[in-house]
């Protein structure tokens, strides 16, 4: 795993004024949603803490990131803006929509990650880089464990590699827990959102006023009856149009623009 005290000197406390979020779903914030109906989620909860080590109107923060995006994607909309912006920092979260199609070689999509990951490193004095969840006993993703698990070694090699601090996902205990999940199953609720904004700001420095691990409250037992209920729901209501969207190409990105552009206060 990459040390991420040695890799943050230029993003330590105080230093960061200026932050663009890239990515997809995940980074959008999908499952957190707003009072206005936008996404907030786990980047623009960083963004927060971010902007409270500055001066009041001092820090630019913007958000590129959008559902759906596969990783090339990702790359050719998001990348180069990002650059052209030049924060002093970047999240740059792909892959995990590539990871999640069927065939797809988690070797070949690292590769072409660490050739984005190398072209951000030029343009932008800090690159956070997320691994993947860790999805044991997860419904239908629990499959897919072995693949995420060797791009997650991916990307902490390719951190390595390239200086980067690792927004280490799979280690996150507190994310296995359903209540840090939407009803969606795919994507995290508010309360798993904000524990990953919490671990990301650790991650870069930052006093955090609570631990993204700490114990969820004790939870009523659910009988086997209404698990399967849930099951049952989940499945009609949220697996099957996720399974059918796939089969006919679509994404549920189409015709979603970035939430937030340019780089402006907070």
């Amino acid at each position: 795993m990459a040390d991420d005290s040695k890799n943050i000197s230029s993003g330590a406390m105080g230093a960061i004024g200026s932050y663009a979020a890239v990515g997809d779903s995940f980074t959008e914030g999908v499952g957190d949603p707003g009072p206005d109906g936008v996404y907030i989620g786990w980047a623009d909860r960083l963004a927060v803490l971010l902007s409270d080590q500055q001066a009041e109107g001092a820090f630019r923060y913007a958000n590129l990131a959008v559902r759906g995006r596969l990783l090339d994607q990702i790359v050719e909309e998001q990348v180069p803006r990002a650059k052209e912006l030049a924060p002093d920092l970047v999240t740059f979260c792909a892959g995990g929509n590539d990871i999640l199609r069927p065939g797809s070689d988690p070797d070949a999509v690292a590769e072409r990650y660490e050739a984005a990951v190398a072209d951000l490193r030029a343009s932008v004095g800090t690159v956070l880089l997320c691994t993947g969840f860790d999805t044991r006993g997860v419904p239908v993703l629990g499959l897919l464990r072995g693949k995420i698990a060797t791009y997650t070694a991916h990307v902490r090699a390719i951190a390595d590699r390239h200086g980067c601090p690792v927004l280490d996902l799979w280690s996150l205990k507190s994310v296995q827990d359903r209540r840090a999940w939407s009803e969606d199953r795919l994507h995290l609720s508010a309360d798993g959102h904000t524990r990953v904004a919490l671990r990301a700001a650790q991650v870069l420095g930052l006093p955090v006023p609570a631990d993204p691990d700490q114990p969820w409250p004790p939870e009523a037992e659910r009988s086997a009856a209404e698990a399967r209920r849930n099951n049952i729901h989940w499945a009609r209501e949220h697996l099957v149009p996720w399974i059918g969207r796939r089969l006919r190409g679509e994404s549920s990105g189409d015709h979603v623009e970035p939430k937030r552009p340019d780089l402006l206060p907070l």
